[in-house]
């Protein structure tokens, strides 16, 4: 009994934990890339990015939003949104999204 017990609390535990967006689901160590839109605008003369993270599960920060990484880049035209997720499950997490644009 407390072995199960013990089970479920563990899994109770890390369910909350760091991880981030993924295409191909969550791994003990991700390093993944994905797409998230694209227009027919091709000129592609700025990049910003935007980035937030996770430690435990328990402090999570940053601003990982389309709007942050435009204005980082100065941006005003997006031609593709992508994103990277990376970390280590379940201690650290980091997911930042890409903008490219004129």
């Amino acid at each position: 009994m407390k072995k199960l017990f013990f089970l479920l609390a563990t899994t109770g535990l890390l369910a909350g934990c760091a991880g981030g967006k993924s295409p191909v689901g969550l791994a003990l160590i991700s390093n993944v890339k994905g797409p998230i839109s694209a227009t027919d605008h091709t000129v592609t003369s700025k990049k910003g990015a935007s980035c937030a993270h996770n430690l435990l599960g328990i402090v999570a920060s940053g601003d990982a939003s389309i709007d942050s990484a435009k204005k980082k880049a100065g941006i005003t035209k997006v031609s593709s949104v992508d994103y990277k997720t990376t970390g280590i499950f379940p201690f650290y997490g980091k997911t930042c999204v890409n903008v490219k644009g004129e």
